[in-house]
């Protein structure tokens, strides 16, 4: 059987990262950034208050104290996106706001709060150094400083600073729209009535939440049934609108496996057994003139999970310009002894969680078939046993994968 690692390797040397495209701001979020940003001006592009208060000569109230306040007159105001030019005269002071910017001859703000807030004139009972509440001209950004560079990973924070330097769109690479597209005949959608022999199906469902929380867009197709020629038109019809797709069921060693069926004569998906458990069957290849990658997961539903974990997410991070690689791991100790078969990496589902004296632990649950989807709910973490171990005791160091 393929390991684990070489299954990954075949996956990540055959996916490539999407075509960067101009996006607007508003479309920009989880995408990665294609190019260097700059900032064409000083940011703060002006020297302005970071308080409510009073502009003022710092010497001017240089001996105010609360028992010894010094009174002031309040010449005039400035508001945020005041555009007028603007001056403080020795002697008097200037009401200010938050944001606006300081006027000439004013080298520290007064917070309204050290004073009797007078709007004619005011007194002041504590001195303000020099520079005192004044955010200076270039102090976050100088104009040319990259903000951000190519490579990054686009979130609420950098959507603030691409429009804070005047952005209003960025070359990036963005997230790869996934499909999802589960096969059985026994396979019924949520909601409707069961027939003997039925099911709900759920690992569309799964599968679409797990891409969309790994950065991708993600869009589900109704179950097809167990004909090869219907699973080929419905997956045909899907590749103008994919950059990837997900199968799930239809690859094991039945006589009913339509993934496999309609896949394995185009001579661009292979279908594998793999070491490990759960998941052993897996197919992996490309479709199309564009070499649309296509996952075809097993059916049984944490099988599917697994894989999608262990394959799917890091073939997402390398289409998105990320680094991609194996699943991240910690260590911790099993608070239950672990068995697992021989010449198989398993995958058991367990509970991580920190002790009261600060171990870091993690129990396997109760289930662990491959068909147990309840018992994947109750889960947080994969625990790894290595493909040469058989048994692992109570107590002992495990590397664990955090979901």
């Amino acid at each position: 059987m393929k390991t684990v690692d070489a299954h990954l390797a075949e996956i990540l040397d055959t996916v490539r990262p999407l075509d960067p495209v101009e996006l607007d701001l508003d479309a920009a979020l989880g995408a990665t950034l294609a190019e260097d940003v700059t900032s064409p001006v000083a940011l703060p592009p002006f020297d302005n208050s970071a308080m409510d208060g009073y502009a003022v000569r710092a010497e001017d109230v240089a001996t105010a104290t609360g028992d010894e306040p010094v009174v002031l007159p309040v010449t005039l105001d400035v508001a945020a996106g005041d555009t007028a030019p603007r001056a403080v005269a020795p002697g008097s002071v200037t009401r200010i706001m938050t944001g606006a910017p300081v006027p000439e001859g004013a080298d520290a703000v007064v917070p309204v709060e050290w004073t009797d807030g007078g709007a004619v004139k005011v007194t002041v009972h504590r001195a303000a150094p020099l520079g005192n509440a004044i955010r200076r001209a270039g102090e976050d950004v100088q104009a040319g400083d990259v903000v951000l560079p190519a490579g990054t990973l686009i979130g609420p924070a950098q959507l603030g600073i691409l429009a804070g330097v005047g952005r209003r769109g960025v070359l990036a690479r963005p997230r790869p729209r996934v499909v999802v597209l589960s096969t059985g005949s026994e396979l019924v959608e949520p909601g409707a009535p069961l027939g003997h022999g039925q099911i709900w199906e759920s690992n569309s469902f799964t599968l679409v939440a797990a891409v969309r929380q790994a950065g991708g867009e993600a869009s589900r197709r109704r179950a097809v049934g167990d004909d090869p020629e219907e699973f080929s038109a419905t997956l045909h019809a899907l590749l103008g609108e994919a950059d990837a797709v997900i199968t799930s069921g239809g690859i094991s060693m039945g006589a009913y496996e339509p993934v496999k069926e309609a896949l394995s004569p185009l001579g661009t998906v292979r279908f594998e057994k793999v070491a490990m458990q759960p998941g052993m069957p897996q197919g992996f290849g490309v479709l199309g003139d564009r070499r649309v990658p296509i996952f075809t997961l097993p059916g049984n539903p944490v099988s599917s999970y697994v894989s999608f974990v262990l394959y799917v997410k890091p073939a997402l991070a390398k289409m998105r310009g990320l680094p991609a690689g194996p699943a991240a791991t910690v260590t911790a100790a099993t608070t239950s002894a672990l068995r697992s078969p021989a010449g198989r990496r398993s995958y058991l589902r367990g509970v991580l969680s920190s002790s009261a004296d600060g171990r870091t632990l993690v129990a396997p649950v109760h289930g662990q078939g491959s068909h147990q989807l309840a018992a994947l709910a109750t889960a947080n973490a994969l625990i790894v046993v290595p493909e040469d171990v058989t048994a692992v005791p109570e107590g002992a160091a495990v590397q664990v994968i955090p979901l």
